[in-house]
């Protein structure tokens, strides 16, 4: 017999004043799961309705901020880019609606941090898929999970998180690297609007190596160097899913942003440049509604 979870999420708030300079802090997401046969019920709070979103249990963390400059990087920004960032989300508001936002790309292209910044600016709450899962499997870590359970027991909890998010308002989600590959899930994001932010392998290489590689499980079978055994993966993993990404609706290719913002490199990119460079896509997305691929 076919059982549908029901939902329960709740709003509270933690907030950090000393973290988060002059943004108000962003919230995170945590679906709170209990089960009832043939029934969906989503239970929202007056506060939240008045939002026009589902309430959720909200934690706020930077903690879990990996090293690289786009994973642990200080989220504050200068005041000119604090500026620009909030014309941007107050001219791309109207025109997502309350749609959820979800970013996809490969492991370590920073989807976490910048999917934070985004989140605050426009009054989102903030989930990671990969976070969720781990939740909905005791609390275990992606590489747990796929150590103890394998890939595909992983792939299949995702695609229920995705599922159950699909159903929510004004999110924005961090995928797992890999969720692209599904097509149901595509159907479950397009329910929103998808932006792969596009990071060259070298760069994704350079960040993951100088973090270590224990907490990405498709990485930890490669031999030589970190930098080596990163590049050489990371490299097999984007030739699998290059066209996969591409369905996105918004492309934010950060090697486009340097050259526009006349940087020598990507490093030299703060999360907040490319925050700032995903929101105007969105909103030329939007305004396009549907009328093809947004790209920096």
């Amino acid at each position: 017999m076919d059982v549908k979870a029901a939902q329960r999420l709740q709003l509270s708030a933690v907030v950090q004043p000393e973290r988060f300079g002059r943004r108000p802090p962003f919230s995170t997401c945590r679906l709170g799961v209990s089960r009832e046969p043939q029934s969906l019920r989503v239970f929202v709070s007056p506060m939240m309705m008045r939002r026009r979103t589902t309430a959720l249990e909200v934690s706020s963390s930077y903690d879990n901020i990996s090293a690289s400059i786009l994973e642990s990087g200080s989220v504050h920004a200068p005041l000119d880019e604090e500026l620009i960032l909030k014309n941007r989300s107050q001219e791309t508001q109207p025109y997502l609606n309350g749609r959820c936002i979800y970013l996809v790309g490969m492991m370590g292209s920073g989807k976490t941090t910048v999917g934070k910044i985004m989140s605050q600016v426009l009054g989102y709450s903030f989930c990671d898929s990969d976070a969720l899962v781990e939740e909905e499997v005791g609390g275990n870590s992606v590489a747990d999970i796929f150590e103890q359970h394998g890939e595909t027991f992983f792939r299949n909890k995702e695609t229920e998180v995705l599922h159950k998010l699909s159903l929510l308002h004004r999110l924005v989600i961090s995928t797992g690297g890999g969720a692209v590959m599904r097509p149901i899930n595509w159907k479950y994001m397009h329910k929103g609007v998808s932006v792969w932010l596009d990071v060259p392998v070298e760069a994704l290489a350079q960040r993951i190596a100088a973090v270590g590689t224990n907490s990405r499980p498709l990485l930890n079978y490669e031999a030589g160097d970190p930098y080596t055994r990163a590049f050489m993966r990371l490299s097999a993993i984007f030739e699998e899913r290059g066209e996969a990404y591409a369905n996105a609706n918004a492309r934010v290719s950060l090697k486009k942003i340097a050259i526009k913002l006349s940087k020598r490199d990507v490093s030299e990119l703060s999360p907040t440049d490319i925050a700032i460079e995903a929101l105007e896509q969105i909103d030329n997305f939007l305004k396009g509604e549907g009328g093809g691929y947004a790209e920096c």
